[in-house]
């Protein structure tokens, strides 16, 4: 059977037969024991409704061995024969290009090169789904193939529930992941709720198919470091970065400093996870012992190279280990899952991988107990070393919430506050995002590597002219990513499909995609797929990451993720998405992200000039009534080039005034 013969397929009337359990693929591990008997009974009712009652005897026990031993009914017989990853567009079958681009995305989140558990349907953080189950794949693939342009497929949370009349206009998907009644947010309601089947964790970008590999993160991080050395007034050269995790989207560390031009040490204790990284060349040197990790950064040190060190065991022993031996750490951090603690995101001391994959789910509060001792020595080390003038941030990956949870001596005097800053206060709030700068992306549908090469020179193109005209105020953003760009072919970024990412503010963003539009109209490029992080100005509302630099006491409101993604469906996203969880944990964020098919037409260029002002300038002036100064800077720039914004501005109030009360 053809390729576009299997997606029109959809779910089989034949069941296909059983797969083997590839055991040289990096698998999910087993969730927890979580259902009740009845419970159980309820997931495997949930799991056989997608198929004929014809196969229910031969499917139910097969179902009830998935879920007793790894967690979840994954349907892995469903899984398709053919590869997976991102075709050129012209490849897929479909009456719709916007849903056939759609199509292109979803099989690069499930490209084995690109996701952290592919066979799982989990793109990256451990629990990022894309779909629950391989039916639900079958079936949305074959929905998007029979869609037209004038339906709307609705997605509730990776269940395709079915396509609707709508009209051109409309967006052509509408994803939702874990939206739950908030009293149902908690770490443990998601295990059983995603057990049952019937919400899942779409992270930021995998549970709305945009997300592009590493080089996703490599970008946002290599901004951060750059920032963080110059926060220190330090340059990168022969200085030490040491933070952990090789996974999905942490796995962009070692690369980005090795852009940034620091010595990296990044600790993971996933030896497969680690050695993908390091035959796709994102690491470059692999240690396993701490006495030869200390003599190579010592050595990296003296002659001032440019190296990225993976080492292959728990990061709390190499803060300790370089605590004791005298190594002087520039920056430090950290990007395990802590979003996920209790189900793989973080492991802790004194147990083999394996022996901790086998407690997680055998003795789970005996695991949560030894991961929160794990995380208590962690912070302790790192106390130590910034005692030395280290500078320690949290990379929004949770740590300083759940070490705090955890009874670590993490809190500042006050309290209230933790001793260390996340990188979005210190870093990326201030000097990006309340500029709207932001990680704007795009993938060229073709699939042709020259296409991408064109792309990147029409985006040097417009910056460095955008750069030309602009204040004072964001030359160094400018600057930025104009050498980002310059560098992008030469740093081998791409992992699956041929795309790129870089930080952008409305007017970079808006002009750089009509340029591509008229390049497509001209016929010097195809098809473009414009995107980007929810991790954005204004697609996120998270307390401890995207909106920690809020201070008006509304970090903790998500009326801004919500109004991103209503504005941006009915000004021509080709879908959207909105999401509970994400990088810093179920219950804790609210993430609004969105997809753009440009083709060349006049009705893309009123799309995209509408839809993407919009976007960025949603956040800018939230931070901006916020009183955050750089985004009152932006958000009366932006009123002074559109005439028809107008927004409410905040009036300062003099402290004396308040601390006389």
């Amino acid at each position: 059977m053809t390729f576009k013969a299997q997606i029109l397929e959809g779910i089989p009337d034949q069941l296909p037969n059983k797969k083997p359990y590839e055991t040289e693929i990096n698998h999910a591990p087993k969730r927890k024991t979580i259902l009740s008997p009845e419970e159980e009974k309820l997931a495997l009712r949930n799991a056989l409704r997608y198929f004929d009652k014809k196969h229910h005897n031969t499917l139910i026990n097969e179902f009830k061995h998935e879920l007793d031993t790894y967690g979840r009914i994954y349907m892995y017989r469903l899984r398709p024969d053919y590869k997976m990853y991102a075709r050129p567009i012209s490849d897929y079958p479909a009456q719709s290009k916007q849903a056939a681009a759609i199509m292109l995305m979803i099989q690069n989140n499930l490209d084995n090169a690109v996701a952290q558990h592919p066979h799982e349907l989990i793109t990256y953080g451990g629990n990022g789904g894309v779909f629950s189950n391989w039916a639900q794949y079958r079936l949305t693939l074959k929905y998007l193939a029979e869609m037209n342009d004038e339906q709307t497929l609705v997605m509730y949370s990776g269940h395709p529930l079915g396509l609707f009349p709508s009209h051109k206009e409309a967006p052509r998907v509408v994803v939702t992941n874990g939206m739950m009644v908030p009293n149902y947010s908690k770490p443990d309601d998601w295990e059983k709720f995603n057990a049952l089947g019937v919400t899942q964790y779409g992270q930021m970008t995998a549970g709305s198919y945009m997300y592009i590999g590493p080089q996703g993160i490599v970008h946002g991080t290599t901004i951060t470091v750059l920032n963080a050395f110059r926060k220190i007034n330090k340059t990168p050269k022969g200085n030490l970065f040491v933070t952990s995790g090789l996974g999905g989207m942490s796995g962009a560390q070692p690369k980005a400093g090795n852009i940034a031009g620091c010595i990296t040490v990044c600790a993971e204790v996933n030896p497969k996870i680690t050695q993908v990284r390091l035959d796709q060349g994102w690491i470059d040197e692999k240690i396993t012992d701490l006495d030869e990790l200390v003599a190579r950064v010592e050595k990296a040190k003296a002659e001032k190279q440019t190296v990225s060190i993976a080492y292959l065991g728990n990061i709390v022993e190499v803060w300790q280990k370089f605590d004791e031996a005298n190594v002087h750490i520039d920056l430090g951090s950290d990007q395990t899952s802590l979003h996920n603690p209790w189900a793989g995101g973080y492991y802790p001391m004194g147990l083999s991988f394996e022996e901790a994959n086998q407690m997680m789910s055998k003795d789970p509060e005996a695991f949560k107990k030894k991961v929160q001792e794990t995380l208590c020595l962690h912070t302790d080390a790192i106390n130590k070393h910034t005692a030395k003038g280290t500078y320690f941030f949290d990379y929004g990956n949770a740590f300083l919430l759940e070490a705090s949870r955890a009874g670590a001596d993490i809190m500042a005097e006050n309290g209230i506050d933790f001793k260390y800053s996340s990188y979005v206060q210190d870093i990326m709030g201030p000097m990006c995002f309340d500029y709207g700068f932001g990680p704007f992306r795009w993938v060229c549908a073709s699939g042709k590597p020259e296409d991408l090469a064109k792309t990147d020179t029409i985006a040097c193109e417009v910056l460095e002219e955008i750069k030309r005209h602009s204040p004072e105020e964001i030359q160094q953003q400018m600057s930025d990513n104009i050498q980002w760009i310059k560098g992008a072919q030469a740093n081998k970024l791409v992992v699956g499909s041929q795309a790129r990412i870089l930080y952008a503010d409305a007017e970079g963003r808006a002009k750089i995609a009509e340029a591509f539009n008229q390049a497509i109209a001209k016929g010097d490029i195809e098809t473009v797929i414009l995107g980007r992080d929810h991790h954005d100005v204004s697609g996120t509302d998270s307390p401890y990451r995207e909106t920690s630099n809020i201070y008006d006491g509304s970090r903790f409101t998500a009326d801004m993720a919500i109004q991103n993604v209503i504005g941006d469906s009915f000004r021509g996203a080709t879908w959207v998405s909105i999401h509970n969880g994400g990088g810093v944990g179920w219950g804790e964020v609210i993430n609004g992200g969105f997809g753009m098919v440009i083709d060349g037409t006049k009705e893309a260029s009123k799309r995209l000039k509408s839809m993407l002002f919009w976007d960025v300038n949603n956040g800018i002036s939230r931070r901006s009534w916020a009183r955050n100064k750089g985004a009152v800077f932006a958000i009366k720039r932006a009123m002074e080039m559109e005439p028809n914004l107008k927004v409410t501005l905040p009036n300062l109030v003099d402290d004396e005034i308040i601390d006389a009360l």
